[in-house]
């Protein structure tokens, strides 16, 4: 495969929205399974790294990482599997779509996270994207205060977001990402049967209906390890805050989805409406407005 040809990010973008769509319906799978948030991420992830280390026999795959890298991929796998239970128990505390935009704040986060983490000066055209796609998120909870609670879960699990993903746009500089991926996600498995262990989790509640088998299975393998690698794939080419910019379309994958699986939209306010426009649009907007201005400096 040739590298750092000029169409490498415009085939990067399609694979990305491609795993953006994918995982929009991880929402309605999550709203489908009826077993709780924590049970439904350990399984998840057990599917997920299970496949993938199938995948790795079959193929004869090299997967072994030194013990220091090993302890980081492990170590953010707890906030992997942080960010599914808080996406997850966010939905089930609300609706699908106002968990969905509330994700999109995962763009305020990056934008504030990443040059402290990389040591890289604030744009601050990457800061008023952020608050203009938070304005929107607030005009949501003011008028969707009954959410609150799925709200607040919505806007952490979008915490965890950008940190792992701001993580992996480095670790795949070194590392294959379907590599990443496995441990990331067995670390994850291993943080959550802890968790489960501890709080007496492993009751008769895991006991799956046959209806769950199923949406399992697909959230497992195409919408988790299928997905996950190819969404940390793109970063050798994309940026953290690109990718996060890019992954605010989930809303609207996910909203859309919702409505013709559930008819969820029937179920939201002008506020929900007003602040899903505001952030929509500055996630459309934003591309077009940093090119404007790369295309100034070049000029002047």
């Amino acid at each position: 495969m040739t590298q750092n040809t000029p169409s490498s990010p415009n085939k990067n973008l399609i694979i990305l929205h491609f795993t953006v769509f994918v995982w929009g319906f991880t929402g309605i799978l999550g709203a489908l399974i009826t077993i709780s948030a924590v049970q439904l991420v350990w399984f998840r992830v057990l599917i997920a790294f299970s496949s993938l280390f199938l995948y790795f026999k079959f193929n004869k795959t090299d997967f072994k990482v030194d013990r220091k890298t090993l302890v980081k991929l492990v170590l953010t796998g707890a906030i992997v599997g942080g960010h599914w239970i808080l996406f997850f128990a966010a939905i089930k505390l609300s609706t699908v779509a106002v968990t969905l935009v509330c994700l999109s704040s995962i763009t305020l986060f990056t934008a504030i996270f990443e040059p402290l983490i990389n040591k890289k000066s604030i744009s601050k055209l990457e800061i008023l994207a952020g608050l203009l796609i938070i304005t929107g998120i607030i005009l949501i909870f003011k008028f969707e205060s009954r959410y609150t609670k799925g709200i607040t879960t919505g806007l952490a699990s979008a915490v965890c977001a950008s940190l792992f993903s701001i993580i992996n746009s480095r670790q795949v500089q070194k590392v294959q990402a379907s590599v990443i991926a496995f441990y990331e996600l067995s670390g994850a498995f291993v943080w959550i049967s802890i968790y489960l262990f501890i709080t007496s989790g492993y009751t008769r509640a895991m006991l799956l209906k046959p209806a769950d088998i199923g949406y399992l299975v697909l959230l497992g393998t195409v919408c988790t390890s299928l997905a996950y690698v190819a969404g940390v794939s793109v970063m050798r080419e994309l940026s953290a805050f690109r990718v996060a910019l890019v992954t605010n379309l989930e809303p609207v994958y996910g909203i859309i989805l919702s409505f013709i699986f559930f008819g969820d939209l029937n179920k939201m306010t002008l506020g929900f409406w007003g602040g899903a426009i505001l952030i929509l649009s500055t996630i459309f907007l934003y591309p077009v407005a940093r090119k404007q201005i790369s295309r100034h400096k070049s000029m002047s």
